[in-house]
């Protein structure tokens, strides 16, 4: 069964930065593609940004230039590498799978989701 489980969330101040880890299980890692998301108390899911097969990358504009996205195939890890990070920025975050190519935005084309990392920004 496909696990996927987020780790690395806490609680930081404005500006600073923060890794988040997912960590992958039961399925062909390297021929998937990821995404991350990430949702505030009563706002809907948002779309941070997601990575290739082959490792391209497609951020939303808000966090482009501030956040990375990286996988290690090998360790079946992805990352999300946030920087200079803002009070807007706190929410849950979550990783999540697809077996297939993703061409959108949507939560909709991702099977399997993580349980979520909390990341707290404070002013």
């Amino acid at each position: 069964q496909v696990q996927l489980v987020e780790s690395g969330g806490g609680l930081v101040q404005a500006g600073a930065s923060l890794r988040l880890s997912c960590a992958a299980s039961g399925y062909s890692f390297s021929r998937s593609a990821m995404g991350w998301f990430r949702q505030a108390p009563g706002k809907e899911r948002e779309f941070v940004g997601r990575i290739s097969y082959g490792g391209s990358t497609y951020y939303t504009d808000s966090v482009k230039g501030r956040f990375t996205i990286a996988r290690d195939n090998p360790k079946n890890m992805a990352y999300l590498q946030m920087s200079s990070l803002k009070p807007e920025d706190t929410a849950v975050y979550y990783c999540a799978v697809s077996r297939r190519a993703v061409t959108t935005r949507s939560a909709s084309e991702y099977e399997y989701w993580g349980q979520g990392t909390q990341v707290t920004v404070s002013s």
